[in-house]
C-alpha cells in the first residue's frame, strides 16, 4: 500500500537524482503495474515536464527503430535487455540520440556495465528501491560514479546495514538492507502477519537483500537472503558466481540456484544461455572458477538454455529454474 507521500517523494528524487529537464525526453516500454515503469520512469519524466513515450511491451525492432530516428535521450532498461543489446555491431549508433542510460528490477552483472561503457561511451546508472520504498532508496550520481555500486541514499531517506538480531553494523560488514523514510510503504493490504514481519520494532523496513556500505557510504548489494546456498554447511552468494561467469566470453545470461542434493543439502548449478555460436565446455567454466573460489562455491553442474525464463519486467526468475530442474538423479 503506497501513499500519495510515498510516491511523490520518490518521483521528486528520481527527478532530482537524474538532473531530469523539459528537453528529456524518455521511453518506457515497461509494464505500468510495476514501480520501475510506473513511479521511476513514468512519474520522474512527467514531473520534470519531459517528454515520454510509452510502448505496449519490449519489442526489440520498434525500440531500434524509435532509438534509431533519435526520438529518445533516456533509456530505461533492465538487466536481461542491456545483455540482450550489448551483443548487437554498431551499438552506439543505433541508441542515436541516447546520453543517459538507466537499469533496475535486478542487479546488473559490473562485466555487462564495463562492456557498455566501453561500446558506447555512456555509464549505465543505477540505484536500488523496491516496491515497497516507492522504488527509490540510493542513486548512483553522475559524479563521482562508483562502479558495481547501487550509490548513496536520497534525500529524506535513510539506510542502515542490520545483523539478523536487528543490530545495526558498521561500514564494511554485510547485513540486511534497513530502510527508513517518507518512501516506505504502509504495509501490505489485507495482509497484517507479513506487514509485522517486514518491519523491524522499531518501525525500519526490513528489505531482504544483503548489502555492505563502503567507507564513504555507497551501498553495494550482495544478493538476495533469500537466494543464499548453504551447501555442505558453507555459504555461497550467486550474485559473486554469476558476476565471475559473465566476464566469459561464450556466456550472454546465467543464473545461479540451489537445488536439493542428497548429500550436500543444496547443490550450486549454472544456468547458461550462451552467445550465438559459442560452445560451453563445462570442464574449462569450471577450471575458470576454481582458479578464483573456493572449491565449495563452483557450481557441481551446468546447464545449457536457449532461454532462461523471466517476469514481464525482464527479471530472472530463478523459482522457476529450481521448480524445473529441482528433481534429478543426483537429489
Amino acid at each position: 500500500m503506497l501513499t500519495h507521500e510515498n510516491i511523490n517523494v520518490s518521483a521528486h528524487n528520481i527527478a532530482f537524482s537524474e538532473r531530469s529537464t523539459e528537453k528529456d525526453r524518455a521511453l518506457c516500454f515497461l509494464p505500468l503495474n510495476h514501480v520501475f515503469g510506473q513511479v521511476h520512469i513514468m512519474h520522474g519524466t512527467i514531473l520534470s515536464a519531459g517528454c515520454l513515450e510509452l510502448l505496449a511491451s519490449f519489442n526489440v525492432d520498434q525500440v531500434l527503430d524509435i532509438l534509431g530516428e533519435n526520438r529518445a535521450t533516456k533509456f530505461f532498461s533492465v538487466p536481461t535487455v542491456y545483455v540482450r543489446l550489448s551483443t548487437l555491431p554498431g551499438l552506439r549508433q543505433k541508441l542515436g540520440a541516447v546520453h543517459y542510460c538507466f537499469s533496475a528490477a535486478a542487479s546488473l552483472p559490473a562485466e555487462i556495465i564495463r562492456q557498455w561503457k566501453a561500446t558506447t561511451g555512456i555509464t549505465i546508472s543505477e540505484g536500488y528501491g523496491m516496491t515497497e520504498s516507492a522504488s527509490a532508496v540510493t542513486y548512483n550520481h553522475y559524479y563521482l560514479h562508483r562502479e558495481a555500486s547501487v550509490g548513496q541514499t536520497v534525500p529524506g531517506v535513510e539506510v542502515e546495514i542490520r545483523d539478523g538480531n536487528g543490530n545495526r553494523l558498521r561500514d564494511g560488514e554485510e547485513g540486511e538492507i534497513c530502510v527508513k523514510g517518507h518512501n516506505i510503504m504502509k504495509g501490505y493490504l489485507d495482509n497484517p502477519s507479513d506487514t509485522e514481519a517486514a518491519f523491524w520494532p522499531d518501525g525500519w523496513f526490513r528489505s531482504g537483500d544483503i548489502g555492505v556500505f563502503d567507507k564513504d557510504r555507497y551501498l553495494f548489494i550482495v544478493d538476495r537472503l533469500k537466494d543464499l546456498i548453504i551447501t555442505g554447511g558453507e555459504n555461497v552468494y550467486p550474485r559473486e558466481i554469476e558476476e565471475t561467469l559473465y566476464q566469459r566470453p561464450e556466456v550472454q545470461e546465467c543464473a545461479v540456484v540451489a537445488l536439493q542434493d542428497a548429500q550436500w543439502g543444496e547443490r550450486v548449478v549454472a544456468f547458461i544461455v550462451p552467445k550465438e555460436g559459442w560452445a560451453v565446455s563445462e570442464s574449462e567454466l569450471k577450471s575458470f572458477l576454481k582458479a578464483r573460489f573456493s572449491s565449495f562455491k563452483v557450481p557441481k553442474e551446468y546447464v545449457v538454455l536457449k532461454e532462461i525464463p523471466k517476469s514481464t519486467t525482464g527479471k530472472i526468475l530463478k523459482r522457476e529454474l529450481k521448480n524445473m530442474f529441482g528433481r534429478t538423479s543426483k537429489d
